[in-house]
């Protein structure tokens, strides 16, 4: 095993920077929600790299991969698994579904019915399932990465905002930029069968729980509740920010400190991730970066610690 895994990080981060060309940020910030333990929701049209992303996270940090396509008539019960008779013992035996998986792509989560939403969105905040009155725990770790399709798509339905506000983070790939979009057509990607891995689980777990013990000071939490307050003004548009995003920016702000190679938090760390873990929460609308107005006047009206 590596010394440090966290020497490691700069490397997991130009690899897949090969895979995803022109993408150094959203990368990094999917990164930095894996590292704090949250969920991802990757917002954008069909075809900008959103499970090329997915895979290329589990693969470069060895983990376990399975894609589920959230269709209308997904139940609940095929994304967690059954009970099953054995016939050799004559007694039941669970078989787990695609939920067991270290990564889970969650592709096209609002085409599926609510019922098999709430059982995905249950499993992700508690990190186990219950069949049959018995607890099964899931992998750990545990890393759902949800695409959403536009709401002007057919067969598509908006997460309520109670859903939403279970994702860490909200990422919009976007087009790339012309020269990146050459290399793609030049082929100068690296291939997803070419990545090789440079973590392990193991490690990966090492790293959140060194992520979660990122010194923050009493400044810099005065500095994330002033940013709180802000949006729980009366006069202040969208929705307020709740206890539960507080802590979420807190911890994606420690994973991005430490991708970062820093020891500890500072304002620029929570700066930087604040688009991504309020964004979707601020805007009741739920487009993609409707939120990022909302943020720009949030970091700008808020005066940070120094």
């Amino acid at each position: 095993m590596v010394a440090d895994p966290a020497a490691e990080l700069p490397a997991v981060l130009r690899l897949l920077s090969q895979v995803l060309v022109g993408k150094e940020r959203q990368v990094s910030l999917a990164v930095a929600c894996l590292l704090a333990r949250g969920h991802l929701l990757l917002e954008d049209l069909p075809g900008t790299g959103k499970t090329t992303l997915a895979e290329a996270l589990a693969r470069s940090h060895g983990l376990g991969f399975r894609r589920q396509s959230f269709t209308s008539d997904l139940l609940p019960g095929d994304l967690i698994g059954v009970n099953v008779l054995d016939p050799a013992s004559g007694s039941f035996r669970f078989r787990p579904g695609p939920l067991f998986a270290q990564v889970l792509l969650a592709d096209e989560i609002n085409r599926a019915s609510p019922r098999t939403q709430s059982a995905l969105l249950e499993a992700m905040a508690s990190a186990a399932v219950s069949v049959d009155g018995v607890s099964h725990p899931l992998p750990a770790p545990f890393f759902v990465i949800a695409t959403q399709n536009g709401l002007d798509q057919s067969g598509t339905a908006p997460l309520p905002e109670s859903q939403l506000d279970r994702f860490l983070m909200r990422l919009s790939l976007g087009f790339p930029h012309r020269d990146a979009e050459a290399r793609l057509l030049a082929g100068d990607a690296l291939p997803l069968q070419d990545l090789v891995p440079l973590l392990d689980p193991a490690m990966l777990l090492a790293l959140q729980q060194r992520s979660a013990a990122q010194p923050v000071s009493p400044a810099l939490i005065g500095y994330v509740l002033d940013l709180l307050a802000w949006t729980r003004r009366p006069d202040t548009p969208g929705a307020p920010l709740s206890p539960r995003a507080g802590l979420g920016l807190l911890a994606a702000s420690r994973a991005w400190s430490l991708l970062q190679g820093d020891g500890w938090v500072r304002p620029e760390h929570v700066q930087a991730v604040l688009p991504a873990v309020a964004g979707h929460r601020l805007d009741v609308g739920q487009g993609p970066g409707a939120g990022d107005g909302l943020c720009r006047q949030l970091l700008e009206e808020v005066d940070a610690v120094r």
